[in-house]
This record gives C-alpha cells, sequence and structure tokens, in this order.
C-alpha cells in the first residue's frame, strides 16, 4: 500500500514510493529505494522536502498515514472546489478562429528564444525589441482565446524542448496575470521574463541538459547556475526591466527558503516571482523529456496544489488552477456516458464543462468519427453528460495531437 507521510517521520527501512517534489528539488539518482540508513533520511530533509510517499508493502509502515488514493481525493475534490468558487476570463474567438492564428505566434516565439540562445553563447546582448513584439502577438492570443496557443505549446518536440519551454511560460504567465487583473505594462513585463528565464541554460552543455538519465551532484550543480548565469546576460541588456531580471534569477526559489540560487525567505519573492515559479514547473511536468515523461495536466495541477503546502503560494496555486482549469485543453477525458473526449476550449461559464471532441466510446471497446461536444448545453443540446475523471491516452491509444493542433 502507498502512504504519504511527513518526512519527520522517516525511519531506516522504510521504502521511498515517491519525493513529493517536483523532479527539478531533488538530488537522488532515484525516485525510489529503500532507506538503508539515517544519512538518506538527514538528505531528504536538506534538500526541503517536506513528505514522501512510502511502499508499506516493501518497507516499514506508518499505521495512521492517510493512503495515496485518500490524498488524492481530498486533493481533487479541493480543486473542484476552487473553480466552481469563481467564473473564468470570458473567450472572445473562438479556438477555429483563433488557431492558425496561434500556429504562426509559437513558430515565431520558438525561433526568437533559439536565436536568444545562440546570442547568448556569443556573448551577445539581447534585442528587447524583438522580445517585447513576440509578448505582444501572445498577449493578443490569449486576449483572444487563451485556450488555442495553449494548447499548442503542450506539444513539444524532446529536440527543441528549452525553446517550446520559454514559449510555454510566457504564455502561461501572461494568461496567470489576465486571471489575476493585472495591468497591461506588468503583463507584458512578466511575459518577458517567461520568455527570458532559461537564458542561462544557453551556457549548460547540451550533453548535461539533455542528459537521458538522473544528474549526478556535480551536474545537478551546473544546472542550478542556469538562473543568475541567465540574470548576468540579459544584465547587458539596459532594456531589459526589473521584472524580467527577477523572474529570471529567482523562478526557482521556493516559499520555504530551499529554492535556489539565493534561498530567499518568501517575504523576499515578489508576487511575479512566484507565479513563474508555478508556471515553470507546471509545464516542465507535464512535458515529456529524455528522462522522464511528462504527468497528464490534472495529475500536474493537483501535485502543484500538494506542494503549495510549503514550496508555492496556495493562494497564487489556487488561481493558477482556476486560470488552466482542472482539465486543461487537451486533456482526455472519461464521461459518465462512458464516451472519452479531448478538452479543445474550456467554457466561459464553467469549468467543469468544457468543449470536446469525441473520439472514442469506453463502453464498447471502438473508436467513433470525431464530433464537439459541449457540456454546458443541455439534453438534445449536444451536451448533458459530465466528466467523471482524466485518463491517460497511452492506456487507449490516443493520440490527442490532432485534436489540439488543427
Amino acid at each position: 500500500m502507498i502512504k504519504k507521510i511527513n518526512s519527520s517521520d522517516l525511519r531506516v527501512g522504510m521504502y521511498i514510493h515517491e519525493l513529493d517534489c517536483d523532479w527539478l528539488t531533488h538530488p537522488f539518482l532515484k525516485n525510489q529505494f529503500k532507506i538503508s540508513n539515517d544519512a538518506q533520511i538527514e538528505k531528504i530533509v536538506d534538500t526541503g522536502i517536506h513528505n514522501v510517499y512510502i511502499d508499506t508493502d516493501k518497507g516499514l509502515d506508518v499505521p495512521d498515514a492517510p493512503t495515496e488514493e485518500e490524498v488524492r481525493e481530498a486533493l481533487q475534490q479541493e480543486m473542484i472546489d476552487l473553480v466552481t468558487a469563481e467564473q473564468p476570463v470570458i473567450i472572445h474567438a473562438t479556438r477555429d478562429e483563433e488557431i492558425q492564428r496561434a500556429h504562426a505566434i509559437k513558430g515565431r516565439a520558438q525561433a526568437l528564444v533559439r536565436n536568444v540562445m545562440a546570442d547568448a553563447r556569443l556573448g551577445r546582448a539581447v534585442e528587447a525589441e524583438q522580445i517585447d513584439h513576440v509578448v505582444e502577438n501572445i498577449t493578443e492570443s490569449i486576449l483572444r482565446n487563451s485556450g488555442a496557443i495553449l494548447g499548442l505549446l503542450t506539444i513539444k518536440n524532446k529536440d527543441d524542448y528549452t525553446f517550446l519551454h520559454c514559449v510555454s511560460v510566457c504564455a502561461l504567465l501572461v494568461a496567470f496575470c489576465r486571471t489575476l487583473n493585472i495591468d497591461a505594462d506588468t503583463t507584458r513585463q512578466a511575459g518577458m521574463g517567461g520568455l527570458l528565464h532559461d537564458t542561462g541554460k544557453a551556457l549548460v552543455p547540451d550533453s548535461v541538459l539533455n542528459k537521458p538519465g538522473k544528474l549526478t551532484d556535480e551536474e545537478f550543480d551546473l544546472i542550478k547556475r542556469h538562473p543568475r548565469d541567465g540574470y548576468e546576460i540579459l544584465l547587458r541588456s539596459p532594456e531589459i526591466g526589473p521584472i524580467p531580471l527577477d523572474i529570471t534569477l529567482h523562478h526557482h526559489e521556493r516559499m520555504d527558503g530551499n529554492g535556489y540560487p539565493d534561498k530567499l525567505p518568501p517575504e523576499k519573492i515578489q508576487n511575479l516571482v512566484r507565479m513563474s515559479s508555478i508556471v515553470d514547473v507546471y509545464d516542465a511536468i507535464t512535458s515529456d523529456r529524455s528522462y522522464h515523461r511528462g504527468m497528464p495536466a490534472t495529475d500536474a495541477l493537483r501535485k502543484l496544489h500538494e506542494w503549495s503546502s510549503f514550496h508555492f503560494d496556495p493562494k497564487l496555486v489556487q488561481a493558477f488552477i482556476r486560470c488552466v482549469g482542472i482539465y486543461p485543453v487537451g486533456t482526455l477525458v472519461k464521461l459518465e456516458s462512458g464516451r472519452l473526449g479531448i478538452v479543445i476550449e474550456q467554457n466561459d461559464a464553467s469549468l467543469l464543462q468544457p468543449k470536446l471532441t469525441v473520439v472514442f466510446n469506453a463502453k464498447t471497446g471502438n473508436r467513433v468519427e470525431p464530433y464537439e461536444l459541449d457540456l454546458s448545453r443541455p439534453m438534445g443540446s449536444g451536451g448533458a453528460d459530465r466528466i467523471l475523471n482524466h485518463e491517460d491516452p497511452a492506456k487507449w491509444k490516443i493520440d490527442t495531437t490532432p485534436f489540439i493542433t488543427a
């Protein structure tokens, strides 16, 4: 049985099933291992990991600890309560109207980040005017229909991950700012910070950046240099303002003071930096990489909610969940009727009733001719069904990509 316990309750003889933190945080070579000495426990605690999941079939138990399923169900209900508390922003253009523009914006933004990284390696300054123009394009797309470009950006080629991750963080951060009604100029500055936040990775060798396995302590230390390296690169461009600089330098800081590079206490972490850290981790853990498979977006949001007890600002995590919805664009969901559908657009009245493309009937085990379904509509109008849960597309051998990109 898998249970969640506080790290202070760890004992030699317990079996770690999962270190309850994002993969960027811990330095362990394995995610699952048996505790064989007190030094391992000390390392877990010193790393700032407050909770872990243990496998009681493979090691010692904590009798009164909650099971993984109990924790998951409680977190899921909390998320449902969050998105029914407030309504999302209103969509101003349909997905069909926005998708082709979003394709073009994504391509231009990806090319720009690639050029920024190349210039950084050569010691050249960043051209802020070009960055500003791309952020403006992304912002306009978000304002028209955020689901179009955010859905596109869930699809990343592993070789281009670093570039597309920066574009994703930019778009998500802009959408996040919009949800919080942050003014246009501050939103633009935050978007620039998102687009440039990983500039320092230009100085990390590709062999380390794309290593198909867990990093050694030395390699992890090298990766942890990228926020300060990026900050120093951006200082060469006087047009880059304090907000992008702060996001670049501090997006790996954590609310419990265990982040890097400065181990800032929470009162020293600015609001936009707190937001960027949430967005950065969300995009990272939902993306396929050479060394780990991305988790479904709904699971990632649940993890962020869980980690907000220590690592993130809880109120901002709640706002981010409302921003993207429990079932973000691209999520495969199972309906009460047994149908499987891919979320293609959020509903402006209820985040629990998005628009879907139905592609499969789980009751018959057969694919169906794809058709759209708006869950907010009543019976007889293409609706009257309810989401039971999200599903792993691999389990059903469904490729969601064509329905997100077309």
